[in-house]
């Protein structure tokens, strides 16, 4: 199917997830790569109670409060 085809299906509202490979689908800028950082005793004790206190992760909550950080200092300073 041609993209103006597929474009025109989803535009009427037609159900177009049969033409999708879903499997293939990228998400640029949000792949994933596992990094390891090493935290003093007292701060994961801190980060653990946070984490139960909110009923999240330990690494949601590490995840969460990075982005906060650097959405703070906005797209300028990367």
């Amino acid at each position: 199917m041609r993209a103006e085809e597929f474009d025109r299906r989803f535009d009427e509202g037609e159900d177009v997830s049969s033409s999708l490979d879903v499997a293939a689908a990228r998400r640029p800028g949000l792949e994933q790569r596992r990094v390891n950082v090493d935290f003093p005793v007292w701060m994961i004790e801190s980060l653990d109670r946070e984490a139960r206190r909110l009923g999240v992760t330990r690494q949601s909550i590490i995840k969460v409060w990075i982005a906060e950080r650097l959405e703070h200092h906005g797209p300028a300073a990367a």
